[in-house]
């Protein structure tokens, strides 16, 4: 099943957390950080496109500023990534100037991706980088963002990158092997292969207890979400694991690989799907999903039970049954006000052309 799945890889998105990228004292392990871009230089010499997101600015600050543990101020985070930040990229440059690749870096915020035309800006630089066989470096722009340093230790930037170009496979590196039934007990258990994520697999994941990092496995299976909805495959394994990057790339047994759904989303589809806050919902009738869901159908007004949220027209939606259950997201014809108007009988709420089931 792996060999079908990774025999045709040439674009890959390499996530590196702050756990693989820092030592006991929060600062940049040099030896680790040396052996994981020689892996990262290697698959660049072989052909791939290789993009790295990297976690670590602000455990690299923490230890500047003299932090054991992660702040919790939001002004203390951004100072610490601000110092980090510097510090991360000047070891990259050295490091892969060691092995004559040029590295680039890209700041990002969710503003970024979100707004249409950025979006697409985003996409051609970083298609640009890669035709010049320059390695982008990602990072969330901490310094500046006021949303995502919360949360995520950059799996959903991960994510939302690889969606992004698209890429051919997404790899998180972390600190253990994968996903991990009964983590911590006598056990315990790698899960190889994972082709659907339901409540079980959700209740296995569990948090971190890393002063460095946040989010820990939750964070790492919504990524997980983003990516095969979008046809993507993804595998997280140890980033302190010898030759883990060539071992996947070669299609053996390690860590765990997520199965993409069969049928990709073109690439506004996954804009709509995955790169907005949404605004507000929408709950409709049984009716109404099944149209939806099963018949490619737009939303019509005699659909809605309710609507929830301050949106306006062109905003991004999200589309709940009447248990409250999201499954899809779409893009809003009319006004919060318009359609609890009730003055809508025959028209289109939200088209199908834009209109995603997740």
């Amino acid at each position: 099943m792996r060999h079908e799945v990774l025999k045709n890889i040439s674009r890959v998105v390499i996530k590196l957390g702050t756990g693989v990228l820092t030592d006991v004292k929060k600062q940049p392990d040099l030896a680790q950080m040396e052996l994981l871009v020689a892996q990262l230089a290697r698959l660049r010499k072989k052909g791939l496109d290789v993009v790295v997101v990297t976690s670590g600015a602000v455990g690299a600050g923490m230890g500047v500023l003299g932090h054991s543990k992660r702040p919790t101020e939001l002004a203390e985070l951004q100072a610490c990534a601000a110092v980090g930040q510097s510090r991360l990229m000047a070891t990259y440059e050295r490091l892969f100037g060691q092995h004559q690749i040029n590295v680039a870096q890209v700041l990002l915020t969710h503003e970024d991706l979100e707004h249409h035309e950025r979006h697409l800006n985003a996409r051609n630089t970083l298609v640009r980088l890669l035709h010049h066989g320059i390695i982008p470096i990602i990072n969330e722009n901490d310094a500046v963002s006021f949303t995502e340093i919360k949360f995520g230790d950059n799996d959903k930037l991960s994510a939302l990158v690889a969606c992004l170009l698209p890429a051919d496979l997404l790899i998180i590196l972390t600190t253990i092997d994968g996903v991990v039934e009964n983590f911590g007990k006598s056990d315990q258990k790698l899960i190889s292969v994972i082709k659907e994520i339901d409540q079980n697999l959700e209740s296995i994941a569990g948090g971190t207890t890393s002063a460095t990092a946040v989010g820990g496995m939750i964070s790492k299976i919504q990524a997980a979400k983003i990516v095969i909805r979008s046809g993507v495959p993804l595998v997280i394994a140890s980033g302190h694991k010898a030759d883990v990057l060539a071992q996947i790339i070669d299609c053996q047994t390690v860590g765990t690989l997520f199965i993409p759904k069969p049928t990709k989303l073109r690439g506004r589809k996954r804009w709509i799907a995955f790169f907005h806050h949404p605004k507000g919902s929408i709950t409709v009738d049984d009716g109404a999903k099944t149209a939806l869901r099963e018949k490619g159908r737009s939303l019509l007004p005699p659909g809605v039970l309710k609507c929830d949220g301050d949106f306006s027209v062109g905003d991004v939606l999200r589309i709940c049954d009447a248990d409250g259950t999201e499954f899809a997201r779409g893009i809003v014809r009319f006004s919060v006000e318009q359609i609890k108007g009730g003055n809508l009988p025959k028209s289109v709420i939200i088209h199908r052309d834009d209109l995603v089931i997740i």
